[in-house]
C-alpha cells in the first residue's frame, strides 16, 4: 500500500512539474537530440528525465542518456550525484559543437541501471557519431599521467585504437595506477566526449571516465617501461613505425595569406584552415582555390598536411573583418566567435619595431592589452625590402591572419594571446601619427633646459656638487647595507614561520637584486619551478650561477644573477651569491623535513593509504559537521581473513604485498570522496559520507568482498584472499566515532566467525586462503 502512494506521490508531482512547464518546453532527451544549430541557438526551455552517464562532483560537466540520445549538460560543482542516477533536468538549450544543455536544476528520482555501452570505432567518434554516448572502446596506453587541475588529482591518457587516438580522462588520486596501464592493452567505459577549438569544431577525442575501474586491463605490458634495454639517441628511429590509413580531402575557398614554400590560408565564410605546404608556385591573394591534404589536429588546431593548391584565377576577395583585441582574444559558448586563421583588421599603437633574422615584428597595444604584427621574410631572398618604418606612438590598422600563440589554453570564458601574420607592407595603415606635443618630446625639451643650466653653473658649485655626491653616495651605500640586513632577517622569520617556499625564493632574488644595483635575479629547482626575474634574453649578458646543495639530492636547485658582460666579479657579488644559495638551502630543507613529517603524520607508509589518527580526525570532523544538517554516514570495518597463516607461509614480503594489492583493489570498489585507512595491522576502515540507507553500505560491502574473488598472484605464489566486514551507519548505530567503531567491529567479528577460516590447497605452488 505505501508502494503504491508513493507512485501516485510521485506522478502527481511529475505531472504538476509538467504543468508548470514553459509552453513550447522540449519534454524528451530526443527532442534536444533532434534540435538543428540554429533551433539550439535560440535557447528553447528543456525538462525532460534521464540517466546519468558521468558526473564529476569537482567539475561542472555531466552527461546523460536516453536510449540512443545523449547530450552534454552544463551543471554545478559538488551536487551528490553518481552514474546510474536517473534525474530530471531543467534549463534551457544552447548551440555548440551539437546542441547541449545548461542545467539550471537537475532534480534526483532514484538509482537504476545504467545504459548498456555500445562497442565504438574510432571512425564513428571522430565523425561525432557517438557525441555523449555511453561507449566501450579497446586500445593500448602510450601515456598515463597524473596532473592537478583545478585542485584535483587527475588521470590523463593518450590511447592508440584502431584506426587513430584517443585521450582520456579520470578523476583518482591513485598515481600508481599509471603505472600499471602504460603499454597496457585495455577496455574502457565511457562517455565520448571531444577537444575543440575556438570555434567549436572537434579537433580531437577525450574521453571521460567516471571511475579507474572502468579502465579494464585486457593485456598487460610484456616489458615495464623502465625495464626496456637502452638504445642510442641517435637510433632511435630504428624502431619507428607509422600504418597511415588517413585519407587526402578536398576544400574550397579564398586564399588569404601565402607564405611560399611553407602555408597556405583559405577562407569561406566563418571557417578557415591552415594548410602546410611545399609549393612556392605563384598564388594570387583574393583568388577563389582548391586545396588537398591530409587532415590533422595539432594543439586544438585544425590543419590539412602535405597540401596542393590549384588557384582557380576566380578574383574574390575577402573583406577583413574588423575586431578588438577582447574579440580576438576571447570566445564563449554563447558566442562562438573564435578567429582562429580568420582574415581580420585590428587597430592599436606601435610601442616596438624591430627586424629579425626571419621576419619584421611591429608590437602594438590595442584595448589595453598588447599583440605583435609579424611579416616574414621571403624564403630564398638574400635581398630585402627595407623595414617599413613607423613613429613610435603611431595608431595603425593591422591586416592579417589571426594566429593563436597557445591553443591549448582556448577555452570559453578564458583569453588567449594571439599574432597577427602580415601578408605584405600593405597591410599597415598608418591611421593617427604621434602628436608633437608628447611626454617624449617633453621630456627632450626639460633634458636640454637641464643640460644648459647645468653647463652654465658646472665651475660655481662642481666642488659642491661633487661633496654632496659623495655624501648621497654613502648614505645610499649604508641604507642599502641596513636594508639588506633587515631584508635577510625577514627571510630567516619567514623560514621558520609558515610562508610559502616560492613566496620565500622570490624573496630571496630580490634580495639579490637590492644588494647587485638591481640586477635581474632568478632561481630554478630541478623540477622547472622558476621564481625571480628572469630577463627574455640573457645573450649579451653575464650569467652568473650558484647551485644550491641539498643533503638527499645534489643540487636541488640554483640561483642565477645577470650582470653586464663588461663587469667583473667581485667580492660583494661572491658574499651575496653565496648568502642566497644559503638561505634557499635552509628554505629548501625546512620544508622537505616539515613536507616529511606531515605525510609521515597522516599516511601510513606501506599501503599509502591514510593513517588510523587522520582517519579518526575525519571522522570526527564529519561528524560534528552532521549535527548542523540531516544526513546518513556509514563506516565499514574491515578484516583479512587468515593474513597471519599467509605471513606464516610465505613471509613477510609476501604479506606486505598482499596489504598492498588488497589496499589498491578495496580502494577502486569506493568513490572519491569516501575514505579508506589501514588501522592497524590487517585491519581497514572506510568512511562513505552521503549514504542514502543501508542498503547504500551493503553494496559497497559486496564490492568489498568479491574485490578479493581474483586469486593474488605474488612472487610465484598464487593463493584466494578473503575479508570480514562489519558495517554500522550513523545516527542510527551511534553518534559517536567510538559507538561507529565499536558497533562495525562487532558486526565484523559475528561475521567472521559466522563464515568461518578454512586453507586449501589449490595445486603446485598454488594455495587458497579463505
Amino acid at each position: 500500500m505505501k508502494s503504491i502512494l508513493a507512485a501516485v506521490l510521485i506522478a502527481l508531482g511529475w505531472a504538476s512539474a509538467v504543468d508548470a512547464a514553459v509552453p513550447g518546453t522540449l519534454m524528451t532527451l530526443h527532442a534536444v537530440h533532434e534540435l538543428s544549430h540554429d533551433e539550439a541557438a535560440q535557447g528553447p526551455t528543456v525538462f525532460f528525465e534521464a540517466t546519468v552517464t558521468y558526473y564529476s562532483a569537482k567539475d561542472v560537466d555531466m552527461f546523460v542518456q536516453e536510449g540512443d540520445a545523449a547530450v552534454y549538460v552544463q551543471f554545478t560543482k559538488g551536487a551528490n550525484l553518481i552514474p546510474g542516477d536517473r534525474v530530471r533536468v531543467e534549463g534551457h538549450a544552447r548551440d555548440s559543437f551539437r546542441p547541449d544543455v545548461v542545467g539550471d536544476r537537475v532534480t534526483f528520482l532514484r538509482h537504476g541501471a545504467l545504459p548498456e555501452p555500445v562497442r565504438a570505432t574510432f571512425d564513428q567518434m571522430i565523425r561525432g557519431q557517438l557525441d555523449c554516448m555511453r561507449m566501450k572502446v579497446r586500445g593500448v596506453v602510450r601515456s598515463a599521467n597524473m596532473v592537478t587541475e583545478d585542485g584535483s588529482r587527475v588521470i590523463k591518457f593518450h590511447m592508440v585504437v584502431d584506426g587513430g587516438y584517443v585521450n582520456g580522462l579520470v578523476v583518482s588520486d591513485e598515481a600508481h595506477a599509471t603505472g600499471d596501464l602504460l603499454d597496457a592493452e585495455v577496455e574502457v567505459t565511457a562517455v565520448v566526449a571531444g577537444s575543440f577549438d575556438s570555434k567549436m569544431q572537434l579537433t580531437g577525442i577525450l574521453l571521460e571516465i567516471p571511475n579507474l575501474s572502468d579502465i579494464r586491463i585486457v593485456k598487460r605490458a610484456s616489458a615495464g617501461p623502465w625495464t626496456l634495454p637502452l638504445i642510442p639517441m641517435d637510433r632511435i628511429l630504428s624502431v619507428y613505425h607509422v600504418d597511415d590509413q588517413t585519407q587526402r580531402v578536398r576544400v574550397h575557398g579564398i586564399i588569404t595569406y601565402y607564405q611560399p614554400g611553407a602555408a597556405v590560408v583559405l577562407q569561406d565564410g566563418t571557417r578557415s584552415i591552415w594548410i602546410s605546404t611545399r609549393t612556392d608556385e605563384p598564388l594570387q591573394l583574393g583568388d577563389e582555390a582548391d586545396a588537398t591534404g591530409f587532415p590533422e589536429s595539432h594543439d586544438h588546431m585544425l590543419t590539412l598536411a602535405d597540401g596542393e593548391i590549384q588557384d582557380n584565377h576566380i578574383s574574390a576577395p575577402v573583406k577583413p573583418q574588423r575586431a578588438t583585441w577582447q574579440e580576438l582574444g576571447f570566445w564563449s559558448h554563447d558566442n562562438l566567435s573564435g578567429h582562429q586563421t580568420d582574415l581580420v583588421s585590428i587597430e592599436g599603437q606601435v610601442t616596438t619595431e624591430a627586424r629579425l633574422a626571419t621576419q619584421d615584428e611591429y608590437v602594438l597595444v590595442s584595448g589595453g592589452r598588447m599583440l605583435t604584427a609579424i611579416y616574414r621574410h621571403p624564403p630564398g631572398d638574400t635581398e630585402l625590402l627595407p623595414m617599413k618604418l613607423i613613429p613610435l606612438g603611431s595608431k595603425i590598422r593591422v591586416t592579417g591572419i589571426c594566429s593563436m600563440l597557445d591553443t591549448n589554453s582556448v577555452n570559453p570564458g578564458f583569453e588567449s594571446s594571439f599574432n597577427i601574420l602580415l601578408r605584405s607592407f600593405d597591410d599597415i595603415t598608418v591611421v593617427e601619427k604621434p602628436s608633437i606635443v608628447n611626454v617624449r618630446s617633453l621630456l627632450i625639451l626639460v633634458g636640454f633646459l637641464l643640460g644648459l643650466v647645468l653647463v652654465v653653473g658646472a665651475r660655481g658649485w662642481s666642488l659642491d656638487r661633487k661633496v654632496k655626491r659623495q655624501a648621497v653616495a654613502m648614505a645610499a651605500r649604508i641604507e642599502r647595507e641596513a636594508k639588506l640586513e633587515r631584508h635577510r632577517s625577514a627571510i630567516l622569520e619567514d623560514i621558520h614561520g609558515k610562508r610559502p617556499l616560492d613566496e620565500i625564493l622570490l624573496e630571496t632574488t630580490n634580495m639579490v637584486s637590492l644588494r647587485l644595483n638591481g640586477a635581474p635575479c632568478w632561481c630554478r629547482t630541478v623540477d622547472g619551478t622558476q621564481s625571480g626575474n628572469r630577463p627574455p634574453d640573457v645573450t649579451n649578458m653575464r650569467v652568473v650561477r650558484e647551485q644550491i646543495p641539498v643533503r638527499s639530492v645534489s643540487p636541488l636547485a640554483e640561483i642565477f644573477v645577470a650582470l653586464d658582460a663588461d663587469s667583473l666579479r667581485d667580492s660583494t657579488e661572491s658574499e651575496t651569491m653565496s648568502m642566497a644559495a644559503g638561505l634557499a638551502f635552509l628554505a629548501i630543507e625546512s620544508r622537505r623535513v616539515y613536507s616529511d613529517l606531515l605525510q609521515r603524520s597522516e599516511f601510513d607508509s606501506l599501503t599509502g593509504l591514510h593513517n588510523r589518527f587522520s582517519f579518526e580526525r575525519r571522522v570526527r570532523t564529519a561528524l560534528e559537521e552532521v549535527h548542523q544538517r540531516d544526513g546518513i554516514h556509514g563506516l565499514i570495518y574491515i578484516d583479512l581473513d587468515q593474513f597471519k597463516s599467509i605471513n606464516d607461509r610465505y613471509g613477510h614480503r609476501v604479506g606486505d604485498m598482499y596489504l598492498q594489492e588488497a589496499s589498491v583493489r578495496m580502494k577502486r570498489q569506493l568513490r572519491n570522496v569516501d575514505m579508506l585507512a589501514r588501522y592497524g595491522g590487517d585491519e581497514f576502515t572506510a568512511f562513505v559520507p552521503r549514504v542514502r540507507s543501508k542498503t547504500d553500505m551493503e553494496d559497497v560491502t559486496e564490492r568489498l568482498k568479491r574485490c578479493f574473488d581474483e586469486p593474488y598472484l605474488l612472487e610465484g605464489h598464487s593463493f584466494q584472499g578473503s575479508a570480514s566486514v562489519g558495517i554500522a551507519l550513523y545516527p542510527e548505530d551511534g553518534e559517536s566515532m567510538t559507538c561507529l567503531l565499536s558497533t562495525a567491529d562487532a558486526a565484523m567479528y559475528v561475521a567472521k566467525q559466522t563464515r568461518g577460516e578454512t586453507v586449501h590447497e589449490l595445486g603446485h605452488n598454488t594455495d587458497h586462503v579463505s
